[in-house]
């Protein structure tokens, strides 16, 4: 699963993606510093596994990743080619989910490409172009299915007032993902493609100081309003602090968010929720060799979820012998968790859950 870093040019993209990978990508204080994208695999951070690696004290422990992509800063115009629009728009296509960072700080250190901090406006800026591109690519679509409509199909025919109410909801000035659409209507839409229907976890980048009082920063206010008008979340970070924080290991990380009054990092913040907006969830596998996180999509049953440790695992599989987590922890071990009854046999059509602790039976 692939999330994109987007946003207008100089609002902190680059600098959160160094925090996020320590890649070291190049930042700096002038539009378009980033062209080719940088991509980088990230941990996502997960106490639970923590905690079972103090139990088994297993020779490795193994967290899930997730990619991330820093994609080019956009201008006004990029749906037309403007500045790197066209790498830009074929850059967001390939992945799966978008971080939108926005700009809530004031500076004058650092160049704001309109002049000006307005999140309300570079928000619209950044979804009026993918708007664009979107209208476009629905044209075309319409197109085809015009003409198909002439074989008397009624299918055709629901498809393009399908279409149509798409494009006038687009024409509105508002992104795909806020509509509201059954559960039929949701599967073509992902046939289309579109941007503006991809999953958005809006990133407000503000100053160290703002991070103690965020209700209060009148930027961070009009983020979430936005956010929460198109369904989607917010997360708040000072990316230039969270870049310090990824230098440092892991015992200086944890005074260091001490001192500053924080549980964790927004970095931690921000990958979790990332992990939650591409639907993903963890189950986990414990011994004396590995304790280890898997991910999967939220919904997956037991024998895919097998599978994803071995194909031998899917395609023999008998049961999967589970407990959960809070369970486990409350015993001591997997084994103690057995005696007290605890482990539950399930079979092909159970839905994994996120901190199932499974041991999977097969035979092949």
């Amino acid at each position: 699963m692939k999330l994109g870093i987007v946003g207008l040019p100089n609002v902190g993209k680059s600098t959160l993606f160094n925090a996020i990978t320590k890649a070291g990508a190049e930042c700096a204080n002038y539009p378009f510093c980033t062209i080719e994208p940088n991509v980088g695999m990230v941990r996502v951070p997960d106490k639970r596994l923590d905690r079972l690696a103090e139990i088994y004290q297993p020779k490795r422990t193994v967290y899930t990743t997730i990619e991330f992509v820093d994609i080019a800063g956009l201008v006004k115009g990029a749906s037309r080619g403007e500045g790197l629009g066209n790498k830009f728009l074929a850059n967001i296509r390939e992945v799966d989910a978008i971080v939108h960072v926005v700009r809530a700080f004031d500076d004058s250190s650092i160049v704001h490409v309109d002049g000006s901090v307005d999140p309300k406006r570079d928000i619209e800026t950044i979804n009026l172009e993918l708007i664009f591109a979107d209208l476009e690519t629905l044209e075309k679509r319409m197109d085809k299915t015009r003409k198909m409509t002439k074989s008397g199909d009624k299918k055709y025919q629901q498809e393009l007032e399908l279409q149509e109410r798409i494009k006038a909801h687009l024409e509105k000035g508002m992104p795909v993902r806020s509509m509201s659409l059954d559960e039929e209507e949701a599967a073509y839409m992902k046939q289309l493609f579109l941007l503006t229907s991809k999953p958005v976890l809006y990133c407000a980048n503000v100053d160290e100081k703002a991070l103690s009082d965020t209700e209060s920063n009148p930027y961070v206010r009009a983020i979430r309003e936005i956010a929460a008008a198109e369904n989607s979340e917010t997360v708040v970070i000072c990316a230039r602090l969270e870049e310090e924080i990824a230098q440092l290991d892991d015992d200086e990380r944890k005074l260091f968010l001490e001192e500053l009054g924080l549980e964790e990092s927004g970095l931690d913040k921000l990958i979790r929720a990332s992990y939650k907006l591409l639907g993903l969830i963890s189950f986990l596998t414990v011994g004396e060799d590995e304790v280890r996180a898997w991910t999967i999509v939220k919904g997956t049953k037991a024998p895919q979820a097998a599978g994803k440790v071995h194909s031998d695992f899917e395609r023999g599989f008998i049961r999967a012998e589970i407990v959960s987590y809070d369970e486990l922890i409350r015993c001591g071990s997997y084994a103690a968790a057995r005696e007290q009854g605890l482990v539950r046999s399930e079979g092909r059509d159970y839905v994994m859950k996120d901190g199932d602790v499974v041991l999977f039976r097969f035979n092949v």
